[in-house]
């Protein structure tokens, strides 16, 4: 019988889509990178507690906060300036910085609105994320609201397994760019 700190953790939600992303890296050697936002470090730790994380783990980053994205992301005064919110031009340049500095093979990148509360343009709605995978065929993006409404819990842990699923997605060629 399962103990129940693995019963809790990752959240169920998670974890089939989990198993799937570590075999695949496994199995082609490759590793993944992280640098999430809304999600608050839940794609990360969901990865670490993956036995034999360590092989295809790379780093990763939460960058809540426009101190961090500036110390960690390379954001510049004039990135802060022109900052409208969540949108995959932004997680295009997380995953691409991210994925230089950790040279990883994958580099996941993660921005939303987890809620509950927001703001009135599409992209800071609670559940928007945006999302990009960003390796050597380019960077691969998606956008959507989980239409959860401003549960922020429910919201992290979709935009975990969207990030997850879409990475998934990069790694099979099933992605379009």
């Amino acid at each position: 019988m399962a103990s129940s700190s693995e019963q809790d953790f990752p959240p169920a939600e998670i974890r089939d889509i989990l198993e799937q992303i570590s075999t695949l890296l496994k199995e082609r050697n490759e590793s993944v990178s992280v640098a999430e936002t809304a999600a608050g470090g839940l794609i990360s730790s969901s990865i670490l507690s993956t036995p034999g994380a360590s092989g295809i783990y790379k780093g990763g980053l939460t960058l809540y906060t426009l101190p961090s994205r500036i110390a960690y992301a390379g954001w510049s005064q004039e990135t802060i300036s022109n900052y409208k919110g969540p949108t995959t031009d932004i997680v295009t340049g997380l995953a691409k910085h991210v994925r230089k500095d950790l040279e990883s093979t994958y580099t996941i990148a993660e921005s939303g609105t987890a809620g509950p509360t927001g703001g009135t343009t599409p992209n800071r709605k609670p559940g928007y994320v945006a999302l990009a995978v960003d390796c050597d065929k380019g960077t691969f993006t998606k956008e959507l609201n989980t239409g959860l409404g401003g549960d922020r819990v429910a919201n992290m842990k979709r935009f975990a397994v969207e990030a997850l699923t879409l990475l998934k997605e990069v790694i099979k060629g099933e992605a379009k760019l």
